[in-house]
Protein backbone atom coordinates (compact mmCIF):
# COMPACT_ATOMS: atom_id res chain seq x y z
CA UNK A 1 0.00 0.00 0.00
CA UNK A 2 1.35 3.41 -0.98
CA UNK A 3 2.26 5.60 1.96
CA UNK A 4 -0.06 8.56 2.36
CA UNK A 5 0.90 12.16 3.12
CA UNK A 6 -1.09 12.75 6.31
CA UNK A 7 -1.74 16.22 7.70
CA UNK A 8 0.96 18.82 7.10
CA UNK A 9 -1.56 21.15 5.43
CA UNK A 10 0.29 24.30 6.49
CA UNK A 11 3.66 22.91 5.42
CA UNK A 12 2.27 21.79 2.06
CA UNK A 13 0.78 25.21 1.41
CA UNK A 14 4.03 26.98 2.29
CA UNK A 15 6.20 24.68 0.20
CA UNK A 16 3.87 25.05 -2.80
CA UNK A 17 3.99 28.83 -2.39
CA UNK A 18 7.79 28.87 -2.33
CA UNK A 19 8.08 26.59 -5.37
CA UNK A 20 5.71 28.83 -7.37
CA UNK A 21 7.22 32.15 -6.25
CA UNK A 22 8.80 33.08 -9.60
CA UNK A 23 12.24 33.64 -8.03
CA UNK A 24 15.13 31.56 -6.77
CA UNK A 25 14.56 30.16 -3.28
CA UNK A 26 16.87 28.72 -0.64
CA UNK A 27 14.67 26.65 1.69
CA UNK A 28 16.02 25.15 4.92
CA UNK A 29 13.88 22.38 6.43
CA UNK A 30 14.79 21.05 9.85
CA UNK A 31 13.34 18.95 12.64
CA UNK A 32 14.17 15.96 14.79
CA UNK A 33 15.10 12.54 13.39
CA UNK A 34 12.21 10.45 11.99
CA UNK A 35 9.75 13.36 11.88
CA UNK A 36 9.05 13.11 8.13
CA UNK A 37 11.06 15.94 6.53
CA UNK A 38 12.31 13.91 3.58
CA UNK A 39 8.95 12.18 3.14
CA UNK A 40 7.17 15.55 2.90
CA UNK A 41 9.54 16.86 0.21
CA UNK A 42 9.45 13.66 -1.84
CA UNK A 43 5.67 13.37 -1.72
CA UNK A 44 5.26 17.03 -2.65
CA UNK A 45 7.70 17.01 -5.58
CA UNK A 46 7.49 13.42 -6.79
CA UNK A 47 10.11 13.10 -9.52
CA UNK A 48 10.37 16.84 -10.22
CA UNK A 49 14.00 17.11 -9.12
CA UNK A 50 16.80 18.22 -11.38
CA UNK A 51 19.26 16.90 -8.83
CA UNK A 52 19.06 15.25 -5.43
CA UNK A 53 21.54 13.70 -3.05
CA UNK A 54 21.67 12.54 0.56
CA UNK A 55 24.55 12.95 2.98
CA UNK A 56 26.21 9.90 4.46
CA UNK A 57 26.66 9.63 8.22
CA UNK A 58 30.15 9.28 9.73
CA UNK A 59 32.19 9.20 6.52
CA UNK A 60 35.08 11.43 5.43
CA UNK A 61 35.18 14.20 2.84
CA UNK A 62 36.40 12.00 0.00
CA UNK A 63 33.58 9.52 0.54
CA UNK A 64 31.04 12.38 0.57
CA UNK A 65 32.53 13.72 -2.70
CA UNK A 66 32.23 10.25 -4.22
CA UNK A 67 28.62 10.17 -3.01
CA UNK A 68 28.05 13.51 -4.78
CA UNK A 69 29.70 12.28 -7.98
CA UNK A 70 27.58 9.13 -8.07
CA UNK A 71 24.38 11.17 -7.63
CA UNK A 72 25.34 13.73 -10.29
CA UNK A 73 26.54 11.14 -12.83
CA UNK A 74 23.03 9.63 -12.88
CA UNK A 75 21.68 12.80 -14.52
CA UNK A 76 24.86 14.34 -16.03
CA UNK A 77 27.09 12.04 -18.12
CA UNK A 78 29.89 14.62 -18.11
CA UNK A 79 30.26 14.45 -14.34
CA UNK A 80 33.75 13.80 -13.00
CA UNK A 81 35.14 12.82 -9.61
CA UNK A 82 35.94 16.05 -7.74
CA UNK A 83 38.82 16.94 -5.41
CA UNK A 84 36.87 19.43 -3.30
CA UNK A 85 33.44 21.01 -2.85
CA UNK A 86 34.16 24.08 -4.96
CA UNK A 87 34.74 21.78 -7.94
CA UNK A 88 31.63 19.75 -7.04
CA UNK A 89 29.33 22.77 -6.99
CA UNK A 90 30.95 24.10 -10.19
CA UNK A 91 29.97 20.85 -11.91
CA UNK A 92 26.47 21.19 -10.49
CA UNK A 93 26.25 24.71 -11.99
CA UNK A 94 27.33 23.42 -15.42
CA UNK A 95 24.79 20.61 -15.29
CA UNK A 96 21.93 22.93 -14.29
CA UNK A 97 22.84 25.39 -17.04
CA UNK A 98 22.67 22.55 -19.56
CA UNK A 99 19.12 21.53 -18.62
CA UNK A 100 16.05 22.91 -20.36
CA UNK A 101 13.81 22.45 -17.31
CA UNK A 102 11.93 25.66 -16.52
CA UNK A 103 12.30 25.30 -12.74
CA UNK A 104 15.53 23.68 -11.54
CA UNK A 105 14.90 22.01 -8.19
CA UNK A 106 17.83 20.78 -6.09
CA UNK A 107 17.24 18.64 -3.01
CA UNK A 108 20.14 18.07 -0.60
CA UNK A 109 19.05 15.80 2.24
CA UNK A 110 20.90 15.35 5.55
CA UNK A 111 22.94 18.44 4.70
CA UNK A 112 24.86 18.56 8.03
CA UNK A 113 26.54 15.23 7.27
CA UNK A 114 28.35 16.80 4.29
CA UNK A 115 30.10 19.25 6.61
CA UNK A 116 33.01 16.98 7.57
CA UNK A 117 36.17 18.23 9.28
CA UNK A 118 38.15 20.80 7.21
CA UNK A 119 35.94 20.15 4.17
CA UNK A 120 34.94 23.80 3.56
CA UNK A 121 31.54 22.51 2.50
CA UNK A 122 29.65 25.51 3.89
CA UNK A 123 31.99 27.95 2.10
CA UNK A 124 31.45 26.13 -1.20
CA UNK A 125 27.66 26.10 -0.70
CA UNK A 126 27.80 29.81 0.11
CA UNK A 127 29.75 30.51 -3.10
CA UNK A 128 27.34 28.41 -5.18
CA UNK A 129 24.34 30.34 -3.87
CA UNK A 130 25.75 33.86 -3.69
CA UNK A 131 27.79 33.84 -6.90
CA UNK A 132 25.42 31.92 -9.17
CA UNK A 133 22.05 30.64 -7.94
CA UNK A 134 20.70 33.76 -6.19
CA UNK A 135 21.21 35.87 -9.35
CA UNK A 136 18.81 33.63 -11.29
CA UNK A 137 15.04 33.26 -11.10
CA UNK A 138 14.72 29.50 -11.64
CA UNK A 139 16.65 27.79 -8.82
CA UNK A 140 14.86 26.08 -5.93
CA UNK A 141 17.43 24.81 -3.44
CA UNK A 142 15.78 22.66 -0.75
CA UNK A 143 17.95 21.48 2.11
CA UNK A 144 17.02 19.15 4.97
CA UNK A 145 18.72 18.20 8.20
CA UNK A 146 17.88 16.42 11.43
CA UNK A 147 20.72 18.15 13.27
CA UNK A 148 18.63 21.22 14.03
CA UNK A 149 21.49 23.00 15.82
CA UNK A 150 23.70 22.71 12.72
CA UNK A 151 20.92 23.95 10.43
CA UNK A 152 20.29 26.94 12.69
CA UNK A 153 23.95 27.85 13.27
CA UNK A 154 25.28 27.29 9.75
CA UNK A 155 22.33 28.26 7.56
CA UNK A 156 19.49 30.11 9.23
CA UNK A 157 21.54 32.16 11.72
CA UNK A 158 24.78 32.20 9.73
CA UNK A 159 26.83 35.35 10.36
CA UNK A 160 29.13 34.87 7.36
CA UNK A 161 28.47 34.70 3.64
CA UNK A 162 25.14 32.93 4.08
CA UNK A 163 23.80 35.63 6.43
CA UNK A 164 20.16 36.25 5.49
CA UNK A 165 20.57 34.11 2.36
CA UNK A 166 18.11 31.40 3.38
CA UNK A 167 14.85 32.72 1.97
CA UNK A 168 12.60 30.40 4.00
CA UNK A 169 12.95 28.11 7.01
CA UNK A 170 10.51 25.36 7.93
CA UNK A 171 10.46 23.49 11.23
CA UNK A 172 8.75 20.12 10.82
CA UNK A 173 7.30 18.99 14.15
CA UNK A 174 5.76 15.68 15.22
CA UNK A 175 2.07 15.09 14.55
CA UNK A 176 -0.46 16.69 16.83
CA UNK A 177 -3.20 14.54 18.36
CA UNK A 178 -5.49 15.51 15.50
CA UNK A 179 -2.92 14.46 12.91
CA UNK A 180 -2.35 11.19 14.77
CA UNK A 181 -6.07 10.53 14.50
CA UNK A 182 -5.95 11.28 10.76
CA UNK A 183 -3.11 8.77 10.43
CA UNK A 184 -4.84 5.96 12.35
CA UNK A 185 -8.13 6.61 10.56
CA UNK A 186 -6.45 6.61 7.13
CA UNK A 187 -4.88 3.20 7.80
CA UNK A 188 -8.04 1.85 9.49
CA UNK A 189 -6.57 1.03 12.90
CA UNK A 190 -9.94 1.44 14.58
CA UNK A 191 -8.40 3.08 17.66
CA UNK A 192 -10.60 5.33 19.80
CA UNK A 193 -9.47 8.74 21.06
CA UNK A 194 -8.12 7.40 24.33
CA UNK A 195 -6.01 4.78 22.54
CA UNK A 196 -4.72 7.43 20.13
CA UNK A 197 -3.82 9.64 23.10
CA UNK A 198 -1.98 6.76 24.75
CA UNK A 199 0.00 6.09 21.58
CA UNK A 200 0.90 9.80 21.48
CA UNK A 201 1.99 9.65 25.12
CA UNK A 202 4.54 6.96 24.13
CA UNK A 203 5.52 7.71 20.53
CA UNK A 204 5.07 11.47 20.67
CA UNK A 205 3.38 11.79 17.28
CA UNK A 206 6.60 10.97 15.40
CA UNK A 207 5.37 9.67 12.00
CA UNK A 208 8.08 7.04 11.53
CA UNK A 209 7.30 5.48 14.90
CA UNK A 210 3.59 5.37 14.01
CA UNK A 211 4.44 3.73 10.68
CA UNK A 212 5.94 0.78 12.57
CA UNK A 213 2.67 0.08 14.38
CA UNK A 214 0.53 -2.88 13.33
CA UNK A 215 -3.23 -2.33 13.14
CA UNK A 216 -3.83 -5.97 14.14
CA UNK A 217 -2.33 -5.23 17.56
CA UNK A 218 -3.51 -3.10 20.47
CA UNK A 219 -1.53 -0.03 21.49
CA UNK A 220 0.06 -1.99 24.37
CA UNK A 221 1.01 -4.88 22.07
CA UNK A 222 2.64 -2.47 19.63
CA UNK A 223 4.63 -0.88 22.45
CA UNK A 224 5.79 -4.30 23.64
CA UNK A 225 6.88 -5.37 20.16
CA UNK A 226 8.70 -2.14 19.28
CA UNK A 227 10.33 -1.26 22.59
CA UNK A 228 10.56 -4.36 24.78
CA UNK A 229 11.07 -7.33 22.46
CA UNK A 230 14.65 -8.47 21.81
CA UNK A 231 14.38 -7.46 18.16
CA UNK A 232 12.23 -4.36 18.70
CA UNK A 233 12.81 -1.77 16.00
CA UNK A 234 12.78 1.06 18.55
CA UNK A 235 14.58 -0.77 21.34
CA UNK A 236 17.75 1.34 20.91
CA UNK A 237 16.18 4.37 19.26
CA UNK A 238 16.75 6.64 22.27
CA UNK A 239 20.54 6.16 22.08
CA UNK A 240 20.65 6.60 18.30
CA UNK A 241 18.44 9.69 18.50
CA UNK A 242 20.89 11.91 20.36
CA UNK A 243 23.98 10.54 18.61
CA UNK A 244 22.50 11.48 15.25
CA UNK A 245 21.63 15.01 16.33
CA UNK A 246 24.52 16.27 18.43
CA UNK A 247 28.30 16.08 18.60
CA UNK A 248 29.42 15.05 22.08
CA UNK A 249 25.89 13.75 22.59
CA UNK A 250 26.75 12.37 26.03
CA UNK A 251 26.55 15.89 27.49
CA UNK A 252 23.07 16.42 26.03
CA UNK A 253 22.02 13.04 27.42
CA UNK A 254 23.11 14.11 30.91
CA UNK A 255 20.76 17.10 30.70
CA UNK A 256 17.89 14.97 29.40
CA UNK A 257 18.44 12.33 32.09
CA UNK A 258 18.31 15.00 34.80
CA UNK A 259 15.08 16.48 33.45
CA UNK A 260 13.48 13.07 32.92
CA UNK A 261 13.95 12.28 36.61
CA UNK A 262 12.23 15.54 37.63
CA UNK A 263 8.92 15.63 35.80
CA UNK A 264 8.06 18.99 37.34
CA UNK A 265 11.15 20.56 35.79
CA UNK A 266 14.36 22.18 37.03
CA UNK A 267 15.75 25.69 37.07
CA UNK A 268 19.11 26.35 35.41
CA UNK A 269 20.93 26.32 38.74
CA UNK A 270 19.22 23.09 39.74
CA UNK A 271 20.21 21.54 36.40
CA UNK A 272 23.82 22.63 36.85
CA UNK A 273 23.88 21.05 40.29
CA UNK A 274 22.14 17.86 39.08
CA UNK A 275 24.40 17.34 36.04
CA UNK A 276 27.59 18.75 37.62
CA UNK A 277 28.24 20.62 34.38
CA UNK A 278 29.84 24.05 34.04
CA UNK A 279 27.59 27.10 34.09
CA UNK A 280 28.95 28.66 30.91
CA UNK A 281 28.12 29.65 27.33
CA UNK A 282 28.41 26.07 26.10
CA UNK A 283 25.78 24.94 28.58
CA UNK A 284 23.50 27.76 27.36
CA UNK A 285 24.04 26.66 23.76
CA UNK A 286 23.20 23.03 24.57
CA UNK A 287 20.00 24.11 26.32
CA UNK A 288 19.06 26.25 23.33
CA UNK A 289 19.72 23.38 20.93
CA UNK A 290 17.59 20.96 22.95
CA UNK A 291 14.83 23.55 22.96
CA UNK A 292 15.18 24.14 19.19
CA UNK A 293 14.75 20.39 18.67
CA UNK A 294 11.64 20.49 20.89
CA UNK A 295 12.99 18.02 23.43
CA UNK A 296 12.70 20.55 26.23
CA UNK A 297 10.71 23.71 26.87
CA UNK A 298 11.39 26.61 29.19
CA UNK A 299 8.72 28.32 31.23
CA UNK A 300 8.97 31.74 32.73
CA UNK A 301 7.82 31.87 36.35
CA UNK A 302 4.66 33.86 36.97
CA UNK A 303 6.70 36.59 38.68
CA UNK A 304 9.05 36.69 35.67
CA UNK A 305 12.21 36.24 37.75
CA UNK A 306 14.81 35.03 35.26
CA UNK A 307 16.72 32.93 37.81
CA UNK A 308 13.59 30.84 38.36
CA UNK A 309 12.99 29.94 34.69
CA UNK A 310 12.01 26.26 34.68
CA UNK A 311 13.08 23.73 32.06
CA UNK A 312 10.92 20.69 31.42
CA UNK A 313 11.26 17.64 29.24
CA UNK A 314 8.35 17.70 26.75
CA UNK A 315 9.25 14.86 24.36
CA UNK A 316 6.89 11.94 25.14
CA UNK A 317 9.02 9.24 23.51
CA UNK A 318 12.18 10.23 25.36
CA UNK A 319 10.21 10.48 28.62
CA UNK A 320 8.81 6.96 28.16
CA UNK A 321 12.23 5.52 27.34
CA UNK A 322 13.84 6.95 30.47
CA UNK A 323 10.96 6.47 32.88
CA UNK A 324 9.72 3.05 31.73
CA UNK A 325 11.87 1.24 29.17
CA UNK A 326 15.22 1.97 30.82
CA UNK A 327 13.93 1.01 34.27
CA UNK A 328 12.56 -2.34 33.12
CA UNK A 329 14.71 -5.01 34.78
CA UNK A 330 12.69 -7.94 33.49
CA UNK A 331 13.25 -10.06 30.41
CA UNK A 332 9.59 -9.76 29.60
CA UNK A 333 8.67 -9.07 25.98
CA UNK A 334 5.13 -8.28 27.14
CA UNK A 335 6.24 -5.98 29.93
CA UNK A 336 3.99 -3.07 29.01
CA UNK A 337 0.87 -5.20 28.60
CA UNK A 338 1.58 -6.68 32.03
CA UNK A 339 2.08 -3.19 33.51
CA UNK A 340 -1.38 -1.76 32.71
CA UNK A 341 -3.08 -0.54 35.92
CA UNK A 342 0.05 -1.12 38.00
CA UNK A 343 1.91 1.62 39.94
CA UNK A 344 4.46 1.74 37.09
CA UNK A 345 1.73 2.57 34.58
CA UNK A 346 -0.07 5.03 36.85
CA UNK A 347 3.11 6.95 37.69
CA UNK A 348 4.04 7.21 34.00
CA UNK A 349 0.63 8.20 32.61
CA UNK A 350 0.17 11.09 35.05
CA UNK A 351 3.23 12.94 33.79
CA UNK A 352 2.73 11.75 30.20
CA UNK A 353 -0.77 13.24 30.08
CA UNK A 354 0.52 16.52 31.48
CA UNK A 355 3.14 16.48 28.71
CA UNK A 356 0.42 15.87 26.13
CA UNK A 357 -1.50 18.89 27.44
CA UNK A 358 1.63 21.08 27.43
CA UNK A 359 2.11 20.19 23.76
CA UNK A 360 -1.47 21.23 22.92
CA UNK A 361 -1.77 24.64 24.58
CA UNK A 362 -3.50 26.18 21.56
CA UNK A 363 -6.23 23.53 21.67
CA UNK A 364 -6.73 24.20 25.39
CA UNK A 365 -7.14 27.91 24.67
CA UNK A 366 -9.66 27.14 21.92
CA UNK A 367 -11.63 24.93 24.31
CA UNK A 368 -11.66 27.81 26.81
CA UNK A 369 -12.86 30.11 24.00
CA UNK A 370 -9.97 32.51 24.60
CA UNK A 371 -8.29 32.11 21.21
CA UNK A 372 -8.62 35.86 20.63
CA UNK A 373 -7.33 36.86 24.08
CA UNK A 374 -3.65 37.65 24.59
CA UNK A 375 -2.16 35.02 26.90
CA UNK A 376 1.12 33.90 28.42
CA UNK A 377 1.82 30.38 29.66
CA UNK A 378 3.69 29.85 32.91
CA UNK A 379 4.50 27.32 35.55
CA UNK A 380 4.68 28.29 39.22
CA UNK A 381 6.02 26.95 42.47
CA UNK A 382 5.98 28.23 46.03
CA UNK A 383 9.22 29.73 47.39
CA UNK A 384 11.60 27.08 48.81
CA UNK A 385 11.13 28.45 52.32
CA UNK A 386 7.39 27.64 52.35
CA UNK A 387 6.38 24.53 54.25
CA UNK A 388 3.94 22.21 52.46
CA UNK A 389 4.62 24.08 49.22
CA UNK A 390 3.27 23.14 45.82
CA UNK A 391 3.86 23.47 42.11
CA UNK A 392 1.40 24.34 39.36
CA UNK A 393 2.49 22.96 35.98
CA UNK A 394 0.23 25.03 33.76
CA UNK A 395 -1.00 28.57 34.31
CA UNK A 396 -2.60 30.53 31.47
CA UNK A 397 -2.30 34.21 32.29
CA UNK A 398 -4.89 36.20 30.31
CA UNK A 399 -5.10 39.86 29.28
CA UNK A 400 -8.77 39.88 30.40
CA UNK A 401 -7.60 39.74 34.05
CA UNK A 402 -8.12 36.00 34.55
CA UNK A 403 -5.68 33.18 35.22
CA UNK A 404 -6.54 29.57 34.37
CA UNK A 405 -4.97 27.22 36.90
CA UNK A 406 -4.94 23.87 35.09
CA UNK A 407 -5.23 20.44 36.71
CA UNK A 408 -4.68 17.44 34.40
CA UNK A 409 -6.06 13.94 35.12
CA UNK A 410 -5.85 10.88 32.84
CA UNK A 411 -8.44 8.22 33.72
CA UNK A 412 -10.12 5.37 31.87
CA UNK A 413 -13.55 6.74 32.72
CA UNK A 414 -15.09 9.81 34.29
CA UNK A 415 -12.88 11.41 36.90
CA UNK A 416 -14.38 11.56 40.39
CA UNK A 417 -12.97 14.32 42.57
CA UNK A 418 -12.44 13.30 46.17
CA UNK A 419 -12.44 15.53 49.21
CA UNK A 420 -8.66 15.22 49.59
CA UNK A 421 -8.11 16.16 45.93
CA UNK A 422 -10.37 19.19 46.30
CA UNK A 423 -8.38 20.27 49.36
CA UNK A 424 -5.11 19.94 47.40
CA UNK A 425 -6.50 22.20 44.68
CA UNK A 426 -7.75 24.71 47.25
CA UNK A 427 -4.27 24.71 48.78
CA UNK A 428 -2.68 25.39 45.38
CA UNK A 429 -5.09 28.25 44.69
CA UNK A 430 -4.49 29.81 48.12
CA UNK A 431 -0.72 29.45 47.83
CA UNK A 432 -0.71 30.94 44.36
CA UNK A 433 -2.83 33.97 45.30
CA UNK A 434 -0.94 34.63 48.54
CA UNK A 435 2.60 34.27 47.19
CA UNK A 436 2.16 35.62 43.66
CA UNK A 437 0.15 38.62 44.94
CA UNK A 438 -2.03 38.39 41.85
CA UNK A 439 -5.18 40.51 41.72
CA UNK A 440 -6.59 38.50 38.84
CA UNK A 441 -9.49 36.06 39.03
CA UNK A 442 -8.17 32.49 39.36
CA UNK A 443 -10.23 29.93 37.46
CA UNK A 444 -9.66 26.26 38.26
CA UNK A 445 -9.55 24.39 34.96
CA UNK A 446 -9.78 20.59 34.89
CA UNK A 447 -8.51 18.64 31.87
CA UNK A 448 -9.56 14.98 31.90
CA UNK A 449 -9.98 12.00 29.59
CA UNK A 450 -13.77 11.76 29.77
CA UNK A 451 -14.93 14.63 31.95
CA UNK A 452 -15.59 14.97 35.66
CA UNK A 453 -18.50 13.50 37.60
CA UNK A 454 -20.59 16.12 39.35
CA UNK A 455 -20.44 15.72 43.11
CA UNK A 456 -20.04 17.78 46.26
CA UNK A 457 -16.31 18.30 45.56
CA UNK A 458 -16.36 19.18 41.85
CA UNK A 459 -17.93 22.60 42.35
CA UNK A 460 -14.48 24.10 42.78
CA UNK A 461 -13.89 23.67 39.03
CA UNK A 462 -14.96 26.53 36.74
CA UNK A 463 -13.81 25.09 33.40
CA UNK A 464 -13.95 21.47 32.21
CA UNK A 465 -11.93 20.34 29.19
CA UNK A 466 -12.09 16.80 27.81
CA UNK A 467 -9.49 14.86 25.87
CA UNK A 468 -11.70 15.12 22.76
CA UNK A 469 -11.25 18.92 22.84
CA UNK A 470 -7.52 18.46 22.19
CA UNK A 471 -7.97 16.65 18.85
Amino acid sequence: MEELLIGRQKEQQLLSKYLDSGRSEFIAIYGRRRVGKTFLVRKMLGKDFCFKMTGMENVNQQEQLTNFYMALSKVYPLAEQCRNWLEAFDQLERYLESTTTKIKTIFIDELPWFDTAKSDFVNALEHFWNDWASARQDIKLITCGSAASWMLDNLINNHGGLHNRVTHQMLIEPFSLGECKQYFDAYEFGYNEREIAESYMVFGGVPYYLSLMNKEESVAQNIDRLLFSATGELRFEKDNLFRSLFKHSEDYVRIIEALSSKGKGLTRNELIEETRMHNNARFSKMMQELENCRFIRQYQPFDKKARMVTYQLVDPFVHFCYQVQEKCNFQDENYWSHSINTPVYNAWCGFAFEMLCLNHIQKIKEALKIGGVQTSVYCWRTPPSVENGCQIDLLIDRADHCVNLCEMKFYRGEYTMTKSEREKIENRVDNFINHSKTKKSVRVTLITSFGCQNNVNSGIVQNHIRLSDLF
